[in-house]
């Protein structure tokens, strides 16, 4: 396991806006709930009970989640690579398999990967290999679809 919880600005305040939901809207809701449903009687055969309790648990779970992870993250601001020709954490990387296939995909931190958006954990395979390469630089790299040429085609960051 890593050390680091590296995380983008827009990933942290995702993750800030998360917790702060679910401790100011979504667990009081449940816990209104759950009160308003414990004081109907007995609650071994009480529906409403027995869901606002696992919704909690659910929830307080969560809370603790995103807690542990916003107190580990180091924020890292990918913008201040704007304009740089080097891959870095935050860099979104075009690359050309094998002279044919274009890839874009962006180098974030584990908690805000989405494959569906070629959004990668700069802990996976490629972006290991990606780091610190320089637009135009050509290697390869090896993954369980065989191995590849690979180049460096464009490098950005969001600004």
């Amino acid at each position: 396991m890593h050390d680091k919880n590296y995380i983008t600005v827009a990933g942290y305040a995702i993750l800030r806006e998360e917790l702060h939901n679910l401790v100011t809207k979504e667990r009081p809701h449940y816990v209104h709930l759950v009160n308003w449903a414990a004081s109907n009687g007995d609650r071994s055969e009480n529906a409403d009970y027995q869901y606002g309790k696992k919704k909690l648990r659910e929830i307080d779970k969560r809370i603790h989640q995103l807690t542990k992870k916003i107190e580990h993250a180091e924020v890292v601001d990918p913008r201040v690579h704007d304009g740089k020709e080097t891959v870095f954490f935050g860099a979104t990387v075009t690359i050309l398999r094998n002279q044919t296939q274009e890839q874009t995909v962006t180098i974030i931190g584990q908690d805000e990967i989405d494959p569906s958006t070629n959004k990668i954990s700069w802990t996976s395979p490629l972006a290991k290999i990606l780091l610190r390469k320089n637009l135009g630089d050509t290697f390869m790299f090896t993954s369980p679809q065989g191995r590849d040429e690979i180049e460096i085609i464009e490098i950005s960051y969001d600004t």
